[in-house]
């Protein structure tokens, strides 16, 4: 259907050249015309160009560029779902091979090109990708010596982030068990494709986000690791989402990806690099029997030194033995000095008893009974004074909040709105006992509550509605059951 419309379309145009009733296009028309005509004609294409004026995606997750030669420009569209499955992203000025098909843009009258592949152009083109981006990361501090974390010298948990089926996560479990046996925690990932730069990333960070305590504990240590390849093969280890998960790793990280020959830029960000996976696993734990052998030096050297200290100490103790004086010549003085004391302890004792003998006694002749009586009649006295100044404090501070009392009574029945209804006035309430201020309030069939100085009264509105007040107020009809106040309504 989609040729005979071009055929028709080109007839339109032939009869218009020669001469014939000139078609009459709508813009809308024209411009579904050519795009059916660029897209059958380009249906699918590959195009090599260099990309330029490349931004990152724009908010809605689409990115738009142009690729370019020295002759010419071809404006370029990737949409959302197709950039997130790229394995190698555009940027400026990176030379790309890209296959996807042409169309055009009604909007602004060109055409352009909707990509669903790209890869770079060569391995020129990507180690040229590479070398700019590790110079924007080290420019951002990512590869800085200081940022690096030591290693610990026994780990208790070791989280191995690599693919579960390879041969890498054997020897690395292999060499482990040879030199020291650890828990190791892996976390399986793709090494290599669309998807593994995004699975690396998320297992370092997962790793770093498990609790302490829990039923899997946080690793002491993080092994990136995969084998050899090529620089494509590898290529998922230098993206930016896992240089930076490396970078902000607060777990010390080790990178093992690839052979000793294959640089990498995680290599840059992790903590310590490993030439090989096994090598990862021999940089992450000590060999047991060398530290067994050093500590069986260690404990010799301390068994030998602790005796060497005794002996000395006890040679030390000898000499100073020998400067000191003998017991009885070094006991003589003190046993002199307490003979001394023991002889004169009984004259001491009979003479401080004989001044507190008479320092009783000076105190007994001034407790005599006549200074006592004198003493307890003052003491009279003031007890009396004290008791009528309390009492005639009493009776002021009772008569004074006595008139205050009285105060506030009269307040409060001035302002009591019970003097009002006194006056022939009515509190109207609703069913709830809210005052009601206006008619306005009052709906037909409504309960009332209406308070009078003497009581209070139920009523129902009637369905008459509000009635406006007239200018003189009119005579309030008394109720049937007479005396009382009349009816509000």
């Amino acid at each position: 259907m989609g040729n005979g419309r071009i055929s028709e379309e080109a007839a339109i145009h032939a009869d218009a050249v020669t001469g014939g009733n000139l078609f009459e296009w709508t813009v809308s028309e024209l411009s579904a015309a050519l795009r059916r005509t660029v897209e059958h004609a380009y249906g699918h294409v590959r195009v090599r160009g260099e990309v330029s004026g490349f931004k990152g995606p724009a908010p809605s997750g689409h990115c738009y560029f142009r690729l370019k030669d020295d002759k010419a420009v071809l404006e370029s569209v990737i949409w959302k779902t197709t950039y997130a499955r790229m394995r190698v992203k555009p940027e400026e000025g990176l030379d790309v091979v890209v296959s996807g098909r042409l169309t055009t843009f009604a909007g602004s009258s060109k055409y352009q090109m909707v990509i669903d592949t790209l890869e770079p152009a060569g391995v020129g083109a990507l180690m040229k990708l590479l070398e700019e981006r590790k110079k924007k990361l080290a420019a951002e501090g990512l590869f800085d010596e200081a940022r690096k974390q030591l290693l610990p010298f026994l780990p208790d948990v070791i989280g191995v982030v690599t693919s579960p089926t390879g041969a890498v996560i054997r020897d690395i479990l292999h060499r482990l068990a040879d030199r020291f046996p650890r828990r190791v925690l892996v976390w399986p990932v793709r090494v290599q494709g669309d998807t593994s730069a995004a699975e690396v990333a998320n297992a370092i960070r997962g790793f770093n986000a498990l609790p302490a305590t829990g039923p899997l504990p946080r690793p002491d240590l993080i092994i990136v690791a995969r084998g050899g390849g090529s620089l494509e093969d590898l290529w998922s280890f230098n993206e930016e989402i896992v240089v930076r998960a490396a970078a902000e790793s607060m777990t010390p990280l080790i990178s093992a990806v690839g052979h000793e020959t294959d640089v990498t830029l995680i290599d840059f960000a992790a903590d310590r690099r490993a030439p090989t996976p096994t090598a990862a696993a021999e940089i992450a734990v000590p060999m047991r029997g060398d530290l067994m052998e050093r500590l069986a030096a260690l404990g010799a050297r301390k068994l030998t030194c602790w005796q060497r200290g005794i002996e000395q100490h006890r040679e030390k103790l000898r000499w100073l033995s020998r400067a000191l004086p003998a017991l009885d010549e070094f006991l003589a003085i003190p046993r002199q000095r307490l003979d001394a004391c023991a002889a004169s302890l009984p004259r001491a004792l009979i003479a401080n008893a004989q001044l507190h003998h008479r320092e009783f006694a000076r105190t007994a002749a001034r407790l005599s009974r006549r200074l006592l009586s004198h003493r307890l009649e003052r003491c009279r006295e003031q007890t009396a004074a004290f008791g009528d100044r309390a009492r005639r404090a009493f009776r002021v501070a009772r008569d004074r909040r006595a008139e205050r009392l009285r105060s506030a009574a009269q307040l409060l029945e001035a302002y009591s709105y019970r003097g009002v209804l006194a006056r022939g006035f009515a509190l109207v309430r609703d069913g709830g006992g809210r005052p009601l201020r206006s008619a306005v309030a009052v709906t037909a069939r409504m309960r009332l509550d209406i308070e009078f100085c003497d009581g209070r009264v139920g009523a129902t509105a009637d369905g008459e509605g509000v009635v406006a007040l007239a200018a003189k107020p009119k005579s309030v009809p008394k109720s049937r059951s007479g005396g009382g106040q009349g009816s509000l309504f």
